[in-house]
């Protein structure tokens, strides 16, 4: 994987809920505020912990068409993330559930949540049956990634020695990767890449107190769920990210990556500068269906147009889009759990 330089900035940029446009303001912050009600009512979810009932925000829009690729193409793997889904084949184990039960490829879990390590509660997603079936696969058999997890990302908003600054954002981002690599002591894993959830919002109160997760607002305190001021810079929350990066490659072998999808992406980051990570490796939930079968052969379910949708520069086509979360995400329930397909060409 690639070892980022994160540049942050502002120019160009835009935030949805808080552009500076002419007019336009309260209106997209109105929108934004009744979309994520509007999904939360609908139990809708879209992270990685989404069978543990965390609500964000779900997709529109379709993908063209593509041709897929070879479906045995070398490096491609199905896999789950979060919450138990039982495997109940012997070893070599093969995928739950997915037509034609391809080999288990590979179970990403939660490492930690900003909530929970900030003492404000908040769950922690981990499967160690799934995780203990990954790593026989991996380290027996020669399949697939094993074990990879994410850190559920909090925004300067929620930090509490938040002071507007670029310096203190990134020594918080720099704090949630150190407090990452105690957890990751921990657990046994194999996969190279360390996934920054980033992501709103956070089902306040019952997953998260702050609805989303301190990226677009700053917070009387930690743990208050009360706004104190409504906008935060692009630039912070950007710094936030290169804090994490540059203290995961600095303090371990692991290399950084981000779950989102665009639309959050770009209601956090805008689309200016602070946005693009076209050298950042990428996990996204857009778009996916609610069937488990037939799997995706490349980024795309065959017989559909229904592809897999990148971020901030990143394309289907880049060395940097790696994981799919493409059946149980999204906001789209499927009745059994996440499903993801991982791709290890590109993982160094």
């Amino acid at each position: 994987m690639n070892r980022p330089c994160l540049s942050s900035g502002r120019a160009g940029q835009t935030r949805i809920g808080r552009r500076r446009l002419a007019g336009s303001r309260a209106t997209r912050l109105s929108t934004a505020l009744a979309a994520v009600a509007a999904l939360a009512l609908a139990g809708f979810s879209t992270s990685p912990a989404q069978a543990s009932g965390q609500v964000n925000m779900a997709e529109t829009g379709t993908a063209a068409a593509a041709a897929p690729d070879n479906p045995n193409a070398p490096g491609f793997w199905y896999g789950t993330d979060s919450a138990t889904i039982p495997i109940t084949s012997r070893p070599p184990y093969r995928e739950p559930v997915v037509s034609g039960r391809p080999p288990y490829g590979g179970y990403i879990g939660m490492a930690g949540n900003w909530s929970r390590w900030s003492g404000c509660s908040g769950v922690l997603v981990w499967s160690p049956a799934d995780s203990k079936a990954a790593n026989t696969n991996f380290s027996t058999y020669h399949k697939g990634i094993g074990t990879g997890v994410y850190w559920f990302m909090a925004g300067p908003g929620v930090d509490p020695h938040y002071t507007g600054t670029t310096a203190e954002a990134s020594a918080w981002g720099a704090a949630q990767a150190a407090k990452t690599l105690r957890a990751i002591g921990g657990l046994n894993v194999t996969y190279k890449v360390v996934w920054m959830d980033v992501e709103l919002p956070g089902n306040a109160p019952n997953y998260t107190p702050a609805p989303d997760n301190g990226w677009n607002n700053v917070y009387t305190s930690t743990c208050s769920g009360r706004v104190k001021t409504p906008f935060v810079a692009a630039s912070l929350d950007r710094a936030v990210l290169n804090g994490y990066s540059s203290y995961l490659t600095a303090h371990s072998s692991y290399t950084p990556g981000v779950y989102s999808s665009p639309l959050i992406w770009s209601s956090i980051f805008g689309t200016g500068s602070a946005s693009s990570i076209p050298n950042l490796d990428e996990w996204t939930y857009t778009d996916g269906t609610r069937h488990i079968s037939p799997p995706p052969i490349g980024w795309c379910v065959p017989g559909t147009s229904t592809c897999a949708r990148f971020f901030g520069g990143v394309t289907r086509s880049s060395v940097h889009a790696l994981m799919w979360q493409w059946s149980g995400g999204g906001g789209i329930t499927n009745g059994v759990g996440d499903f993801d397909q991982i791709d290890t060409n590109h993982v160094k």
